[in-house]
């Protein structure tokens, strides 16, 4: 079991430590963190990059060759930690003799500490882990039109100014897991990747808030009637729609392929995209028409065609429902948009 100790919140300061203990490659680039590991500590890639408002962002993805905790102190800044598990688990306990509790795959968690205790994220050895922590300083005292943010957090979860230890994990939810691979889907650089960043890393915020808001009303099993195996094979059947979605499915064609009853297929694509599973293919199939109508030289009829609709009149209906425009309209007026754009 190898131990490091973090002792600060500075972005730099952290990724110097990890740099030093586990070896690699880190590279700076604008504000981002990137320590690239290499045999024989490990493989994989730990990433960082500091936001506003006292916020910041690293991504463990990682597979380590030996059992590794970081022993992260509290600070004088009130953090409160979110963490989320895309792959493996994290073990965690506060010091060295409090029971260990585990997050695991598509599970989120909210952590608080003790200015004298500290957080101990333990990581298996042999195990793919990817976990994303964003790291709120409470201390930062920012207001926009009245609001403080900080403060509001603070308040939540630090009740009448006690500073206690807790820890919450939550139910899976596939949806955080979702924002957390359109972070990694990102191309752009400078101000417009900045941007980017914040705007998913505050939006996978609101969620893991709102999911212990959730939770907290309903204190029923973790999944629902969905074990973290069937919601797996959502998230794949999901996958496939999207990448195409011009197949013929059917809900027996999907019971069939997945195993799954209707029921629960119908529960898990409402969990995790808030659509029947009609509703999604109509919308991943929309999607692509837009796509193909802005980025090739095929006429509607062959775009309706193309994307599995039998019928241009109930494609325009709902193209115009979605985009406040007709298909036509749309592609006439593409060389406009791009001379203006």
């Amino acid at each position: 079991m190898k131990t490091t100790h973090i002792k600060t919140s500075k972005l730099e300061k952290i990724f110097n430590a990890l740099h030093e203990n586990f070896g690699g490659t880190l590279k700076t680039l604008s504000n981002e963190f990137i320590l690239h590991l290499n045999d024989p500590f490990g493989t994989g890639t730990i990433k960082g990059i500091s936001l506003k408002n006292g916020v910041s962002y690293l991504e463990f993805d990682i597979n380590l060759n030996h059992e590794v905790t970081l022993s992260i102190n509290a600070t004088e800044n009130l953090p409160i930690y979110f963490a989320y598990c895309s792959a493996g688990e994290l073990g965690h306990r506060f010091g060295s003799k409090s029971k260990q509790r585990l997050l695991k795959k598509y599970q989120t968690g909210i952590l608080t500490c003790q200015n004298a205790e500290e957080n101990n994220l333990s990581f298996k050895k042999h195990t793919r882990t990817k976990i994303s922590l964003i790291v709120v300083n409470t201390a930062v005292s920012e207001s926009y039109e009245g609001f403080n943010f900080n403060k509001k957090l603070r308040d939540t979860f630090f009740k009448n100014n006690t500073i206690d230890n807790s820890i919450y994990i939550g139910s899976f939810n596939l949806k955080i897991n979702n924002k957390i691979g359109e972070l990694k889907a990102i191309k752009q650089k400078g101000i417009v990747r900045n941007l980017m960043i914040e705007g998913i890393v505050n939006l996978i915020l609101a969620m893991e808030i709102q999911q212990r808001a959730d939770d907290l009303k309903n204190v029923a099993n973790d999944t629902g009637s969905l074990t973290k195996s069937e919601m797996e094979i959502i998230k794949e059947i999901s996958e496939q729609i999207i990448n195409s979605p011009e197949e013929d499915y059917t809900l027996k064609l999907l019971r069939k392929k997945s195993g799954l009853s209707a029921s629960k297929l119908q529960e898990g694509f409402k969990m995790l995209h808030n659509r029947t599973v009609r509703d999604f293919i109509i919308n991943e199939r929309i999607k692509k028409s837009e796509q193909l109508i802005r980025t090739t030289d095929l006429n509607i009829s062959e775009v309706v065609y193309s994307i599995g609709f039998s019928s241009r009149s109930y494609f325009s209906k709902i193209f115009k429902q979605k985009y406040d425009c007709s298909p036509k309209y749309y592609k006439e007026n593409q060389n406009t948009l791009a001379a203006t754009a």
